[in-house]
């Protein structure tokens, strides 16, 4: 599935992109060094994190987005980032449990 879809068929707010990428797995977590170590390219990355080294991270294990869970905040200069680094950002206000459960619904 491609990241567009993803965005329509889970109303996911658009942050930053969405740069066209397929998606082809799930990673949940909020420690960074854990991310960097275990996220795949291509995997969505669900995270309540929304800061600017979120975007590094997500440059580095070229992921196919990153999702904001539960509506938490993204700051300005992560967006900018983003939008330079071609780094989709995503946000719902759904808990990464609920969005897990409806990824897995989509196949993913």
């Amino acid at each position: 599935m491609k990241v567009t879809e993803l965005v329509d068929k889970l109303e996911l707010e658009v942050v930053a992109g969405p740069f066209e990428r397929e998606i082809s797995g799930i990673y949940v977590g909020d420690l960074l060094s854990n991310v960097m170590a275990r996220a795949q390219a291509d995997d969505v990355w669900l995270t309540v994190h929304g800061h600017q080294n979120v975007v590094a991270v997500a440059s580095l294990t070229q992921v196919a987005a990153v999702i904001v869970v539960e509506d938490f905040p993204i700051e300005p200069a992560a967006v900018q980032k983003a939008k330079e680094m071609e780094v989709t950002i995503l946000r719902t206000p759904m808990t990464a449990s609920d969005l897990i459960r409806k990824l897995f619904e989509l196949g993913l």
